[in-house]
């Protein structure tokens, strides 16, 4: 049974270098990836005899688990899950059983520092076209060699029902213009509306600050589109250039979470610096500040204006300072199961050096609260809620794919 969050232990030891990776890329060693490892984190006591408490049950192992979404039920048979590790390998999960079955014909991904196999999020039209997006980085060829950036594309998923599962199909939908050196805030979550009409994509500013407030490039943004990669006429900048007209909203750092809430509002968290991680509501067109203003501080300890030195910019509802290192989001929702009723309409919020669940509510002022936070004892990569159900991805090697059971 997972407790209440104890006080945090204070790391003094803020930067650290990546290993020697495999495939296209190179080794990165950006002081901030330390936001991944060894941040310092924030408590929050939270005092509720409502607040639920769960046991988990380990469903299978992974290595580096990136990201997982659920397929359709059929036939009221056990929930399946596409989960995938940031080394390339996509598998579809049987959570009945925690057999994996790996789906070929992946395309080749830069794995290292923060790279390599992103997202991936059912089409809308999943039941009739069997298409998923998914995010990747991709190492540049020629003038680009030894750059990075990250890429969408669109594939079929042929052979569901078989032990042969495989994409086809493959089509580009979308990339970070430009690539560049370093391996970190890719970003790369992805989103569908409400409605089915437009994807939503985050890129990270990649580590760079300044391209978050440069039209010129789609960097620390959050990107919209169609579904099938063309410029939706109404997006804020769409008179702009070419680049410009795919923004939805700019001034982002590194958004690794992504959700509509039942009001169809759209919220993101981003990694703040040394401190400052965010929690936002969306709004179109709008500027939320980065690099000009953040509740944290830069690394090397400069400090960085804080957002009520500027008003022109959208303020965050939330701000964490000690980090939880807020790295997926899911809304809750009772459906069947209904496991967890206390946290309807709540979003669930995975943190990595916090290792934590973290439980949000929305108000009525469209203002956020954190509500609950657990302690995971383990870094949480992902977290996805489904019909009522609730499963976790533990970060790193031998990272385990849990269920939370109701106690």
């Amino acid at each position: 049974m997972s407790a209440p969050l104890t006080l945090p232990i204070i790391i003094t030891a803020l930067l650290f270098s990546t290993s020697a990776c495999s495939n296209q890329s190179t080794t990165d060693t950006n002081a901030d990836l330390a936001e991944y490892e060894d941040a310092e984190t924030s408590a929050v006591d939270v005092a509720s005899t409502d607040k639920p408490v769960f046991t988990t049950k380990a469903i299978a192992t992974f290595d580096e688990p990136w990201a997982m979404t659920a397929l359709p039920k059929v036939d009221n048979k056990p929930l399946r899950l596409l989960v995938t590790q940031k080394t390339g390998e996509l598998f579809i999960v049987d959570t009945a059983t925690g057999a994996k079955t790996a789906v070929a014909g992946v395309p080749r991904v830069a794995y290292g520092g923060q790279g390599g196999l992103g997202d991936i999020v059912l089409a809308p039209n999943f039941a009739t076209s069997n298409h998923v997006y998914i995010s990747y980085v991709e190492a540049g060829t020629g003038a680009d060699s030894n750059k990075f950036g990250a890429k969408v594309i669109k594939a079929k998923l042929s052979g569901l029902l078989t032990g042969a599962p495989n994409l086809q199909s493959i089509t580009p939908i979308w990339q970070q213009t430009p690539k560049i050196d370093g391996q970190g805030h890719y970003s790369h979550r992805l989103l569908f509306s409400p409605d089915g009409q437009y994807l939503y994509i985050s890129s990270g500013e990649r580590q760079e600050k300044t391209p978050a407030q440069d039209m010129t490039v789609n960097l620390g943004k959050i990107i919209r589109l169609n579904a099938d990669g063309s410029m939706p006429m109404d997006n804020p900048f769409a008179d702009n250039n070419d680049i410009a007209a795919q923004f939805w909203s700019i001034g982002h750092r590194n958004v690794l979470g992504m959700v509509f809430d039942s009001k169809g509002q759209l919220w993101a968290h981003e990694m703040g610096p040394r401190g400052g991680d965010e929690f936002n509501l969306i709004k179109k067109g709008k500027n939320y500040g980065w690099p000009l203003v953040s509740n944290g501080r830069n690394y090397s300890g400069v400090d960085i204006p804080d957002h009520s030195t500027r008003p022109e910019f959208e303020a965050p509802k939330i701000t964490w300072t000690p980090v939880i290192s807020p790295s997926s989001i899911s809304m809750y929702s009772t459906g069947t199961h209904a496991d967890f009723p206390a946290w309807q309409g709540n979003a669930l919020i995975s943190g990595l050096s916090s290792k934590a669940l973290i439980v949000v509510n929305f108000d009525e002022d469209n203002t956020a609260t954190e509500r609950y936070r657990y302690d995971m004892e383990e870094r949480i990569r992902s977290v996805l809620a489904v019909d009522g159900e609730v499963l976790l991805l533990e970060d790193g090697d031998a990272g385990k794919l849990l269920q939370l059971l109701p106690k």
